[in-house]
C-alpha cells in the first residue's frame, strides 16, 4: 500500500473492511477488532489514524509497533496469525502502520482474549460487537469444521421421511438394490452409513439434509425449509399480487421410472409457479408471429437449485424467496456466499458447497450441474442466448439475489428483447 492508496481509504473513512485506531490501546481492543475483520472478509486496521480520520501517527518506532502487532495476533488471537504488516510516511513526517488481514483465512471463527475468556467478534458495518451463539455457529459452517446439514434434528426419527422417496433415490437414481420398506433395521443402518439419519442422545433421528430432501414435513423442525413464491403486476413489491404461493415439503420430486416426476417436490413446483406467471414475449419475423417464455425455464431451475442447496439454512424463519415482476424475476437466498466464493468465482464455474451432502444428492438427481459450471452456462449463457441480457448476481450482508431480466433496457445494455437479429417485441 502507497502513500497515495493509503490517503485515499483513510478519506473514505471506517467501513466493514476498515478500523482505525490509535497505537496506544489495549491489546484486547487491537485483537477485538483483528478477529471481527477475519471473520468477515478481512481488511486493514490503521494504527495512529483516530476514528475522526486525522492521522496522529504512530507514538512508537516502527520496530516496536510492528512487534507489538505481532505479539497481540499470537498471544490474544485464536487460532494465532501473522497479519501482513506495512509502515507509511505521510507528507508531513507522520508515520501510519498499516495491518493487513487476510480475505480467506481458514480458521473461523477468529476469538479475542477478553481477560480469561476468549470470545468470538463479528464486524458489522463499521463497528465490531461480540458474536451470537447463531453467529458463531455460522462462523464454523464457513470453515467447515461444522456441517449443518448432516446435523441431527431432535424428535425427527425415520418415520419422519418419506421412504418411497427414500427407496426412489436408491433404486431408480443410484440404481442401487434397495431393502424393502417392512424392513426398518436394513434402512436404519443403510441411512445412517448415509448421514440421512444420525444419533443423537441415544436415538438415531433424520439429519437435516434428510429431512430437507426426503422429509414427510420438514417445516415441523425447519421452518426455514421451503419458499415463499409471489408474482407482483409491476416492477416493485405491494400488497396488490397476482399469485403467491408457500412453497413445502421435500426438496426432490418422486420419479417414475421414465424419469417423470409423479409427485412434485419444492424444486420443481417453485418452477412450475414461475413459468405459470412469468409470462411470454411474442415478436414478428418473416412475417410470421413467434411467441415464447418471457425467461428460459433452465435458467429459472438454475437459480432455484442454487439457492435450495447452498443457502444458509442456520438462519431461521426464513424462507427462500422467488418474486416475479412485471420486468424481472428475483430468487434470494438467506446468507452470503459460502466458503470464499465470490460472484466472480462463480461465473468462471467455482465449486464450493456450504451443504455438501444436500449438493451431492441434488446432483444424483440432475438438479446440480457435475462440472459445476452451472452459473455459467445455465443462468449466464441461457439469458445471453434468451433475450442478450445479463443476469444480476448480486452479494449482500445477509443474502444473495439472482436477477433474470425479461428483456434489455437502454441503461443496461444488451441487444434488441428477443436476441439479435430479430425485431422487438410486439406483446406478451
Amino acid at each position: 500500500m502507497n502513500k497515495t492508496e493509503l490517503q485515499e481509504i483513510i478519506r473514505n473513512g471506517e467501513d466493514s473492511g476498515v478500523e482505525f485506531k490509535r497505537d496506544d490501546v489495549h491489546p484486547d481492543s487491537l485483537a477485538k477488532e483483528m478477529a471481527a475483520l477475519l471473520n468477515l472478509e478481512g481488511g486493514w486496521v490503521l494504527l495512529g489514524v483516530e476514528d475522526s480520520g486525522v492521522i496522529t501517527g504512530l507514538t512508537r518506532s516502527r520496530e516496536e509497533a510492528e512487534r507489538w502487532v505481532m505479539d497481540i495476533a499470537r498471544q490474544n488471537l485464536q487460532p494465532e496469525i501473522i497479519p501482513v504488516w506495512r509502515s507509511v510516511t505521510m507528507e508531513d513526517g507522520r508515520t501510519v502502520g498499516v495491518v493487513g488481514l487476510p480475505e480467506d483465512s481458514p480458521g473461523k471463527p477468529y476469538k479475542a482474549k477478553r481477560g480469561s475468556a476468549w470470545v468470538p467478534f463479528v464486524r458489522v458495518g463499521s463497528t465490531s460487537r461480540e458474536a451470537t451463539r447463531d453467529e458463531e455457529g455460522r462462523l464454523y459452517q464457513a470453515s467447515r469444521l461444522v456441517r449443518y446439514d448432516i446435523k441431527p434434528v431432535p424428535e425427527m426419527g425415520i418415520d419422519s421421511l418419506d421412504l418411497n422417496r427414500i427407496e426412489n433415490y436408491f433404486r431408480d437414481i443410484l440404481k442401487r438394490k434397495a431393502p424393502s420398506q417392512a424392513k426398518v433395521e436394513d434402512w436404519r443402518r443403510l441411512l445412517l452409513n448415509t448421514d440421512l439419519l444420525a444419533e443423537s442422545g441415544g436415538e438415531t433421528v433424520a439429519t437435516v439434509a434428510g429431512l430437507l430432501l426426503f422429509g414427510e414435513n420438514p417445516n415441523r423442525r425447519l421452518p426455514q425449509a421451503g419458499v415463499t413464491a409471489t408474482a407482483f403486476p409491476r416492477t416493485e413489491k405491494d400488497y396488490d399480487t397476482t399469485d403467491e404461493e408457500r412453497i413445502r415439503g421435500p426438496l426432490v420430486s418422486l420419479l417414475a421410472t421414465r424419469g417423470r416426476p409423479t409427485e412434485k417436490g419444492v424444486i420443481d413446483r417453485t418452477v412450475d409457479f414461475v413459468a405459470k406467471n412469468v409470462g411470454t414475449t411474442a415478436w414478428l419475423e418473416g412475417g410470421r408471429r413467434h411467441r415464447r417464455k418471457a425467461l428460459p425455464l433452465d435458467a429459472v431451475r438454475e437459480a432455484v437449485v442454487n439457492a435450495a442447496a447452498h443457502r444458509d439454512y442456520t438462519i431461521l424463519g426464513t424462507d427462500i424467496e422467488v418474486s416475479l415482476y412485471s420486468d424481472r424475476l428475483e430468487v434470494i437466498s438467506p446468507g452470503r456466499l459460502p466458503n470464499g466464493v465470490t460472484v466472480e468465482k462463480m461465473k468462471e464455474g467455482l465449486r464450493a458447497a456450504r451443504n455438501e451432502l444436500l449438493k451431492e444428492i441434488l446432483r444424483d438427481y440432475g438438479y446440480v450441474e457435475h462440472l459445476g459450471m452451472g452459473v455459467r452456462n445455465r443462468i449466464i449463457g441461457s439469458m445471453r442466448a434468451h433475450n442478450g441480457t445479463e443476469p444480476d448476481l448480486i452479494e449482500e450482508e445477509n443474502r444473495f439475489i439472482v436477477r433474470l431480466w425479461k428483456a434489455p433496457k437502454p441503461d443496461r445494455g444488451g441487444v434488441s428483447a428477443c436476441g439479435a437479429g430479430r425485431a422487438s417485441p410486439i406483446g406478451g
